[in-house]
């Protein structure tokens, strides 16, 4: 299971480009541009995560979501759980990743 790394090797890290379809593949059809991380690219995003302890994002969030524990469950490999900490306050998860 992968850890949260320490306050100095978070902020050294390369943020990771999102995936996204090709020019070429994507002006023939109606799918997604970002293709999404995979999970290791995922978890290595989330370890970015400075943790703050008054972390500015929460309110900062129109819905509210705890960021901060969310993505701790990213990191601990808990995506159902991240899944359900996001929808404790936020009913369209979906509409939310797209904006955020």
């Amino acid at each position: 299971m992968a850890e949260m790394i320490p306050p100095k090797e978070r902020v050294k890290r390369e943020q990771i480009p999102m995936p996204e379809q090709e020019p070429k593949e994507r002006i023939y059809n109606f799918k997604e541009v970002p293709l999404g991380y995979t999970q290791e690219q995922a978890i290595y995003e989330a370890q970015r995560c400075l943790q703050c302890k008054n972390p500015k994002c929460v309110p900062g969030c129109p819905a509210e979501i705890n960021i901060p524990q969310f993505i701790k469950k990213i990191v601990e490999e808990d995506f159902a759980g991240a899944y359900l900490e996001i929808l404790k306050t936020d009913d369209l998860p979906a509409m939310t990743g797209r904006v955020c």
